[in-house]
């Protein structure tokens, strides 16, 4: 076997791979070189700085494997190399000490005014009495993210005597118990933290998550970090908030852009501190993620499962025709039950009625954990890590298969989480060609998703309520797509969805709940 790496990483990664492989560096290559090389290849590793392109993985005649010493995969064409049956695995756990080793670092530099006072000293000033600092001993620490470095910084955190909350939509609290962390809303975060740190990946919904209006609800003794990802935090709210004295201090390792451009305005005042992307920049990181990978590309090239593949394996040919339709269902099942969720989650069931029931559903299980939690994960789910990614935010999941047991379908998804406040339960099933939402809590409906916003109201079924939400939407100028109503009787519960070309604001969405008769008022986008 033979094996390329493209990519700067550690010796003991090589060390490994040379004890299984014939292993040959090569630094710099360009895409000719690297399309030319990689045919004479069963395994190729890299990091950021190779493009893995299709035409690259075309030409990997003899490619198994694909390796990324780190996180990310976003030069690795994914889709690609699932159709190729080239497995891609990454290193996901091998910085995590050393981010929250650095994030807890970063803290105490806040909490005493290190790199002020260090800068000052060096340039002969002794300037003592500016530099009156806290302890963080008692002090609130928010997590923002209480995935695998929250949980570590939450563990040090705890060990520095202080008191930890956390806010994560997808955590249980039977797990952060465990850790001694206490799970709240975010604004009650915002509003008790002495310190703040960021803990999530950047996602669509995680971007500009503390803006301006989560500044204002902090106290101005509070300090911030951010050793996650850039956008996370928006940049010019936290300086504006700095300078204001709305916010004491704060300390960011990621930036929007990256090298950090010298017009940031992070960059401009010595109350904010800054480092150059330094969460993974330690030896054993470094060592941790060339040996996590080389492990892996060990395994498959000897037949055996990798810990941490990023695209999962292809569907065996006599499942495809019929598993591989339900997978867009089961995914935006996963994705309706996320933002249907309210309360801390605590068990998933899963139910697979008809005839998929008797085939291998593990892609369907994986497909509705990646709907719910691939926005709080950087971790891609698959059917190899799914149960492992589940069990780390301590969400139990069962799975019952039996035969229908309703007759207007052939098969049916039935996804329920169990959570805080109450189970959410969603179902769906795939009709021409199509995946169809059948179910809501206790309504039956019929909805294709279309990647559009959807508007959920629970009301009471009384003449003229679908007009009153109509008029509104309509003098707001949100066209209004398709409706559908579900009911358990006439004149009783029922629940209006509304397909709408545009999002309803926060302003509207309180208007219609003003609207008599009804009861809530939720906009998804599936």
């Amino acid at each position: 076997m033979r094996v390329l790496i493209t990519d700067p990483i550690a010796n003991d990664g090589i060390e490994l791979l040379q004890r299984h492989a014939d292993v040959d560096v090569r630094l710099g290559v360009s895409q000719e070189e690297l399309i030319a090389l990689i045919p004479h290849y069963e395994a190729l590793i890299v990091r950021s700085e190779t493009k893995v392109t299709e035409a690259v993985i075309a030409a990997g005649r003899r490619l198994q494997v694909i390796g990324r010493a780190g996180v990310g995969v976003d030069n690795i064409d994914l889709n690609a190399a699932t159709r190729h049956g080239i497995v891609v695995v990454n290193a996901p756990t091998g910085n995590t000490f050393s981010a929250a080793e650095l994030t807890i670092g970063l803290m105490f530099s806040l909490a005493r005014h290190i790199p002020q006072a260090h800068g000052l000293l060096k340039q002969g000033q002794w300037r003592r009495q500016e530099f009156m600092g806290v302890e963080l001993r008692h002090k609130v620490l928010g997590l923002v993210g209480l995935g695998r470095v929250g949980t570590e910084v939450a563990r040090r955190a705890v060990g520095l005597e202080m008191r930890v909350i956390a806010y994560d939509p997808f955590v249980t609290e039977v797990h952060a118990r465990s850790l001694g962390v206490e799970v709240v809303p975010l604004d009650r975060l915002l509003a008790e933290s002495d310190f703040i740190s960021v803990h999530t990946p950047l996602s669509e919904g995680t971007r500009g998550l503390i803006g301006e209006p989560e500044l204002r609800l902090v106290k101005p003794s509070v300090r911030i970090l951010n050793v996650a990802r850039g956008g996370i935090v928006e940049e010019e709210a936290l300086y504006r908030a700095v300078e204001e004295g709305r916010v004491a201090g704060a300390a960011v390792d990621v930036f929007t852009r990256e090298p950090v451009n010298p017009d940031n305005p992070l960059l401009k005042t010595n109350k904010i501190v800054v480092t150059p992307h330094l969460g993974a920049s330690t030896e054993e990181a470094q060592t941790n993620v060339a040996v996590d990978v080389a492990e892996q590309v060990v395994a498959v090239l000897q037949g055996q499962a990798a810990r941490y593949a990023v695209n999962a394996p292809l569907i065996p040919a006599e499942s495809m025709s019929f598993i591989a339709p339900f997978v867009q269902v089961c995914q935006t099942l996963g994705l309706l039950a996320r933002q249907l969720v309210t309360g801390q989650p605590k068990a998933l069931q899963v139910r697979y009625e008809g005839e998929i029931a008797h085939y291998d559903t593990t892609p369907l299980k994986a497909a509705i954990l990646g709907g719910m939690l691939e926005a709080i994960t950087e971790e891609r789910i698959t059917v190899v890590n799914a149960h492992l990614v589940a069990q780390s935010r301590g969400l139990v999941v069962r799975e019952h298969k039996g035969p229908i047991s309703d007759e207007n379908y052939s098969n049916l998804v039935t996804v329920e989480v169990e959570t805080s406040t109450g189970p959410v339960v969603v179902a769906g099933t795939q009709m021409r060609g199509e995946p169809h939402i059948v179910r809501i809590d206790g309504y039956w409906l019929d909805i294709i998703p279309t990647g559009g916003y959807l508007l959920l109201c629970e009301n009471r079924d009384r003449p003229g309520m679908i007009g009153r939400v109509g008029t509104l939407l309509g003098d707001a100028d949100i066209n209004i797509a398709f409706m559908q109503v579900g009911r358990d009787q006439p004149r009783g519960k029922a629940l209006m969805v509304l397909g709408l070309d545009e999002p309803v604001d926060e302003e509207h969405r309180q208007q219609i709940l003003q609207i008599p008769n009804i009861y809530t008022a939720t906009q998804v986008k599936v």
